[in-house]
């Protein structure tokens, strides 16, 4: 039996044919996300919601080719970000990414919105029960600055990327799973935070039905096909299902960006993000770490001269890591902070000496300090004791180095799950639809 998962990320679009019978994820067919609109202030990310959905309809094409017996479709996708529709789920504005920064510039009085908002949460005590889920390019965060900008249209309703695609192709609304509203719900309850949303003039806001579990949506009619649709989810977690990940361990996924997670069974606030997971379960994460994005930074400024010359160094991290593994250890210093984030927005690199700088001690220096990193904030999880490290994201196959100092770090066994672990998250999500079928 076959089913058919969709990852819509924020560089491409990725699908696969899901063969439940031997629990494995096809080989991916892979699609750019369309590029943002040109022209738009500095910090703006827009993007044409109709030009994803025909990005979506071109994967799908060449899934159900692959697999035209197939019946289940389901969609991960990006969290956070803000695309407004009305209630025949026509798009009312551009899909306004999460990596979109208006909601930082300064105001009048000196302070940004996103400022604003974290000030006016934090007086009256909301902020933590949202999870401590607030950043430029949150849901809320942009239907605020739409608010104040007079382009919030009467009866718009809030949808992610993934949940329009959807309700545009099946011609009506469909409820916003509980794992993308990060910032959004009162964790303590599970619903709608509607107090909050009054507190920053949102108190009127018509909000889409919101679901707490996979279930079919809607029908999509597909060249001739019809697919029953089982919603979308957030990414990380869809992630983090597709890796395994059980209530005992702790994950890395360390990619472009990098995040450290646990799974609880209740919300218990904390020096960290909370956002709602599968089975009933919370997700405690510390997001925005340095990662893949910081490292190649050093990658293109040790590769600038030679691509001014023109020549193209064709494999960079292999002569990297080669160059790392000549290097015990070094005194060189590194804070890899290069981008906003959970530790800074601010990098350097210090202690240098004549006899320190080099390829090889630069990454080693950058190795260590995200390995010391990761514990760090592990430790911000005092409550859990754990039994095992899932690693997940690919970096760490890329940077066998990083992996041998995460498994000095950390005394309990580490184990690196599969690729593709967000397709595999939907992998699981239809396997367990059929069998709830079944019995």
């Amino acid at each position: 039996m076959k089913a058919l998962g969709i990852d819509i990320g924020s560089s491409s679009i990725k699908g696969a044919v899901l063969d439940l019978s031997s629990l494995t994820v096809m080989t991916p067919v892979v699609r750019p996300f369309p590029s943002p609109i040109a022209g738009l202030p500095k910090g703006w990310v827009e993007i044409d919601p109709i030009a994803v959905v025909h990005a979506v309809d071109d994967v799908l094409s060449s899934l159900t080719e692959q697999a035209p017996d197939a019946v289940w479709l389901g969609f991960s996708g990006q969290m956070g970000g803000l695309i407004l529709i009305d209630d025949q789920a026509r798009p009312l504005t551009n899909y306004v990414s999460w990596q979109d920064q208006r909601s930082i510039e300064p105001s009048g009085d000196g302070k940004s919105l996103l400022d604003r908002i974290r000030d006016t949460w934090n007086d009256a005590g909301l902020l933590a029960e949202l999870g401590n889920e607030l950043q430029a390019g949150s849901t809320t965060t942009l239907m605020a600055w739409h608010r104040e900008a007079n382009q919030l249209p009467r009866h718009a309703i809030p949808a992610n990327i993934a949940d329009f695609v959807i309700a545009h192709r099946v011609g009506h609304l469909i409820p916003m799973h509980a794992t993308h509203a990060i910032g959004m719900l009162d964790l303590s309850h599970g619903d709608w935070y509607r107090q909050a949303f009054a507190q920053i003039g949102l108190g009127d806001l018509e909000l889409p039905e919101l679901s707490q579990t996979e279930s079919c949506v809607g029908e999509w009619k597909h060249s001739g096909k019809t697919l029953r649709v089982f919603g979308s989810y957030g990414d990380q977690q869809c992630a983090l299902r597709g890796a395994g990940l059980q209530r005992d361990e702790l994950s890395l996924n360390i990619s472009t960006g990098s995040q450290v997670s646990r799974r609880t069974t209740s919300f218990q606030p904390g020096r960290y993000q909370s956002r709602k997971y599968f089975f009933g379960d919370t997700l405690d994460t510390v997001t925005h770490l340095p990662a893949g994005r910081s490292l190649n930074v050093l990658v293109d400024l040790l590769t600038e001269v030679a691509h001014a010359q023109g020549i193209v160094l064709e494999h960079p991290w292999e002569t990297i890591n080669s160059l790392v593994e000549s290097v015990d250890d070094t005194d060189l210093e590194i804070d890899l902070a290069f981008f906003q984030g959970s530790l800074g927005n601010r990098g350097s690199i210090e202690n240098i000496s004549t006899g320190n700088l080099s390829v090889g001690t630069l990454f080693m220096a950058a190795f260590r300090e995200m390995a010391d990193n990761y514990v760090r904030i592990s430790e911000r999880f005092s409550s859990m004791d754990w039994k095992g490290v899932v690693l997940s994201g690919g970096l760490t196959q890329k940077a066998p180095r990083l992996r041998s100092l995460l498994k000095d770090r950390f005394t309990v066994p580490l184990r690196e799950s599969a690729a593709e672990e967000t397709l595999a998250g939907l992998l699981d999500i239809a396997q367990h639809d059929t069998l709830r079928q079944h019995d």
